[in-house]
């Protein structure tokens, strides 16, 4: 087969034998491999199609493409200190920006883009995919959203299908899923963003995760969460390539108020004293008094993942089983919380902001 190889001198996509990915589905994994992490990815794996036999029709990766032989997992570092301004209460759009929606919106899909043009430039098809779901027919649970489509002839999903990105990265041998339901990778712990490409290519998988127990159920998690999201005393149990695995229940509606600094009460507020709408005012894990503005498309950290991410994280980094190791803990200071029915006490060089000085300026 001769295949015109496109494109030279851009990051990991030198020409090299196109029939690499055509003879031995093990040197073809391992190209592949090689050149996601010449493109950016912190962490690669593959699963074969047939570990998502059973998956509910809705996510299930061969109502997008039924000839897919393949799943390719690439997994994004979210920098540690992308949460540095939350854990001080300093700086919190930066975990938005650059650990949340600079990832999940930017780098993220022209990493996996890149890939996609690597295996289709070689003769095979590629779908790159993130965490770009917006148009996804089901909830977080698996229900159909009701008056949203509909499929297109008998047997098929209802557009769109949601492959669940978390179960994707286990079934590519790339880590575990923790108890909060977050993936768990032995170099980053929760701090992982995930991009995946479902391919027609034959490519040996890797083998699934059974290297040092990431989550040990120790709870921190739960007891870090600002929302009260996770019943302990409720898991789900999910069959995954032949493996039990489990997680807490969570509410995501719980979740998804305080993720943004929300806390739902019901004192009587005025509009003005409304956080996101009524019934709403700061946590005291937020020291905003409006919900600030999204930042790309959702980013709205302001909890900054206090249990999910930040109290899993120092868990696994107090026991040592991270492959990623820094010199300093990363909690140095005393957690902070804010007290909304005491003065706020401002820096003394502060300088607030003049409606009417600014108006005579301009």
């Amino acid at each position: 087969m001769s295949v015109k190889v496109m494109g030279t001198g851009v990051r990991g996509r030198d020409i090299v034998d196109p029939e690499v990915l055509t003879h031995d589905p093990l040197k073809a994994a391992e190209a592949v491999k090689k050149q996601a992490l010449a493109m950016g990815a912190d962490f690669v794996g593959i699963g074969n199609i047939e570990r998502w036999a059973g998956a509910p029709t809705q996510m299930d990766p061969k109502q997008i493409m039924p000839e897919c032989k393949s799943i390719i997992c690439m997994g994004f570092r979210v920098m540690r200190g992308s949460l540095r301004g939350i854990e001080e209460g300093t700086y919190f759009s930066n975990y938005s920006a650059m650990g949340y929606g600079g990832i999940t919106y930017l780098y993220m899909p022209m990493t996996v883009i890149n890939l996609s043009k690597y295996i289709e430039d070689r003769g095979y098809e590629a779908i790159p995919m993130g965490h770009q779901s917006d148009w996804r027919a089901i909830d977080n649970v698996g229900y159909l959203r009701k008056g949203g489509s509909r499929p297109v002839a008998p047997g098929r999903a209802a557009p769109d299908v949601m492959i669940q990105l978390r179960i994707a990265a286990y079934l590519c041998g790339c880590g575990e899923i923790g108890m909060s339901k977050m993936f768990l990778s032995p170099q980053y712990g929760p701090r992982n963003r995930v991009g995946i490409i479902l391919t027609d290519v034959e490519l040996a998988p890797d083998p699934i995760y059974n290297g040092p127990k990431l989550c040990n159920k120790c709870g921190a998690c739960a007891a870090a969460c600002p929302g009260q999201a996770f019943d302990k005393n409720k898991t789900i149990k999910v069959n995954l390539g032949g493996n039990e695995v489990e997680w807490w229940d969570i509410d995501c509606q719980k979740c998804g108020t305080s993720f943004v600094g929300s806390q739902v009460t019901d004192e009587p507020l005025t509009e003005e004293q409304q956080y996101n709408g009524p019934g709403t005012k700061p946590g005291e894990w937020s020291p905003f008094t409006k919900k600030p503005k999204n930042l790309y498309n959702t980013g709205q950290a302001v909890c900054g993942a206090r249990g999910c991410t930040r109290a899993c994280m120092i868990s696994l980094e107090a026991r040592g089983v991270l492959e990623n190791k820094f010199r300093d803990k990363f909690r140095r200071r005393k957690q902070w919380s804010v007290d909304w029915n005491e003065e706020p006490v401002y820096p003394a060089d502060a300088m607030f902001y003049n409606e009417v000085a600014v108006k005579e300026a301009d």
